[in-house]
Parts: structure tokens; sequence; C-alpha cells
């Protein structure tokens, strides 16, 4: 054992990029679980999170982000400090941004601060199963050049193009070192943080315009049973109309959200979950200090 770990490598790794390229994928693909939640609203991921990819030879952890933008209130500002934190002390940065949009001034925005790291940097360009011309990929990886970036891969994290090289790639970047987590560790995040982002996710995919970013989760109230866990957790909105909203007709809209959230919960937990769900008011969340430091924002 200590011969294997005289060889062995770990490091961090921080995926950085625009809102809705494909980060929180890239590391689901990478881990083979669905750790960070997914919708195709951007600015969906809020707060870093590590995903833990063990193996007999090398621990990585990666540093799922949210995406970059320009502020409007203080919940942006905290998502924009995380990214800030994933830029220090890490092994590898990887700047990535997809076939679709690349590049945009976010694009550019991203490289430049990556770029003027002296940490080994690659740059990925995700949703290649989405590119129509082969001749995009070689615009692309020309514009990459010439911004800088000396290592570019072509991927698709829902499809498993390319992921083989770039995850050989960054072991190789990492030092000879021992594992920072328990190898069968997968993050450093507890139940109670997954549960409430897939209450999150699912406020996201059933609603639309400002109504998903409006809205906090937090769980209140754990029991778990030797069969069956019981949850209670409260969705917080910024006004009455909407609490009407996420309520719905009759109160359908909050039962699709609960039904669809009890079913990855029960896939998580391995067993049987009941949840309960309130709708509550905190005017202007978004924008204090306090009630954010109180829903987990930092």
């Amino acid at each position: 054992m200590s011969e294997e770990l005289n060889n062995f490598k770990a490091g961090f790794v921080s995926i950085i990029g625009k809102p809705n390229v494909g980060k929180s994928s890239l590391m689901n693909a990478f881990l083979g679980e669905k750790l960070s939640i997914t919708t195709p609203k951007p600015q969906t991921t809020r707060q870093n999170l590590l995903g833990i990819l063990s193996e007999d030879a090398h621990q990585v952890v990666f540093i799922d982000t949210p995406g970059f933008l320009k502020p409007r209130y203080l919940l942006q500002e905290k998502m924009q400090s995380s990214i800030a934190e994933a830029l220090k002390d890490v092994e590898v940065l990887i700047f990535i941004s997809d076939v679709e949009t690349f590049p945009t001034n976010y694009d550019r925005a991203v490289s430049e601060i990556i770029l003027k790291s002296k940490i080994p940097k690659l740059a990925v360009i995700n949703k290649i199963d989405l590119a129509k011309k082969e001749k995009i990929l070689k615009d692309i990886q020309q514009t990459l050049e010439v911004w800088g970036f000396k290592e570019i891969f072509f991927i698709s994290a829902t499809e498993c193009i390319g992921l083989a090289e770039l995850k050989s790639r960054i072991i190789a970047l990492l030092p000879v070192h021992p594992p920072y987590y328990p190898m069968d560790n997968i993050s450093d995040r507890n139940m109670r943080f997954f549960v409430q982002e897939i209450i999150r996710e699912k406020i996201f995919y059933n609603l639309q315009q400002e109504i998903p970013y409006s809205t906090a989760v937090t769980v209140e109230m754990f029991e778990e049973g030797e069969e069956r866990s019981e949850v209670w957790a409260n969705i917080f909105v910024e006004s009455r109309s909407q609490k009407k909203i996420i309520i719905g007709t009759n109160g359908e809209m909050i039962k699709k959200i609960r039904l669809a959230a009890e079913r990855d919960i029960k896939y998580l937990m391995q067993k049987k979950v009941r949840l309960h769900l309130w709708v509550k008011i905190r005017k202007n969340w978004r924008k204090k200090e306090r009630v954010l430091k109180e829903f987990g924002y930092k």
C-alpha cells in the first residue's frame, strides 16, 4: 500500500466558463453520477461543488463553478466570488465553452482571467455532436490558439465523446500526492445539500422566466427510517404572485415539483421518500447578506 501511495496522484481541477455550456454535465460525465443538477436554463449552478473521482492510482477533485456573468444582485456577486475562489490552489484550470455559442465576450473575459494564471490550463469545447460542419471546429481551434491556449480538446459531455483523452491529460498534470478525501467519497457536501439541489432543479424544469431565479430551497427537517425517509423543505420566493405560480391552480404545480423531486431523492437515498414542501415569501432575499448566509450562500 505504501508503494502505491508513493506513486499516487491527486489534485484539484476547476471547470470555468459562461453559463449553460456544460460545466456540470462534464463533471457528471467524469464521475458517472449525476452530482450537479443540470437544466436547459443558464445559471442553474449557484455555488462551487466538489466532485471526487477516485480510482486505483489517482484522485481528481473537480470543482464545478457557477457560470461567469455580470452580476445584477448580491446573490450573483457571491456566485462570481465562487469562481474567483476556484482559481486558487488548484492543479488544473479548464476553460469550457460550446460549439453553438463560442466565441462571446464572456468567453473572451473568462479566457483572459484563466490565461493570466500560471496554473496549467486546458481549453475544452463541448457539444461537438451539434457541430454541423468540420470547419466550425477548425475556426474555434484557431481562435483559441490566437487567444493563447496551447492545449485544446473537443468533447461532448452528454455523448461521452473525447472524454477519455481529456481525462488522461488531466491526470498527467496532477502531482504525486496522497488522496485528499476518503476513496469512497464522491463529494464534500451532505445529503441535505443534494436534496435541496434536486428540488431546485425541478423548479427550474417546471417554471419559466424569472421564477426559478427568484427561488431558494432549504431543508428544515430530515427523518430517516429503515425503509422510508421523510423530508420537510421550504421553497422561498420574493413575492405573493410568485408563490401563487409555484403552488399552481389547485396545487397542481407544487405537486408536480414534489413528485419529480421525490423520484430523484428516492434514487439518491436508495429508499422510499415522502417529501413535504411549503412555499414561503422572503422579499428581496437575493439582495440581503443576512438572508443569503441563512440560505447557505457564503
